[in-house]
């Protein structure tokens, strides 16, 4: 599973990329999240709002920090996807 953080490295960017890997870690899932910095490639997928987590290319949401349910969710319906 791709999963990438999109920011330039904000308090948030920062949190949202603690919070996936905690809840990535809470079950069981073996991933490694990259952070997106560069301006250029965050536009290029589409975002104006950060920070924005893309999972297996798709920009899943932007512009806020999603609880650690959520994030769960979305991970979850990811590796099913697999």
């Amino acid at each position: 599973m791709k999963v990438q953080v999109l920011g330039t490295g904000c308090p948030k960017c920062t949190l949202l990329a603690e919070r996936v890997a905690a809840a990535a870690q809470e079950m069981g899932l073996k991933l490694e999240v990259e952070k997106v910095t560069e301006i250029q490639q965050i536009l290029s997928f589409g975002v104006l709002g950060t920070p924005a987590l893309v999972i297996n290319d798709k920009v899943c949401f932007s512009g806020k920090v999603p609880e650690q349910g959520e994030l769960a969710s979305l991970l979850k319906a990811a590796s099913q996807e697999e």
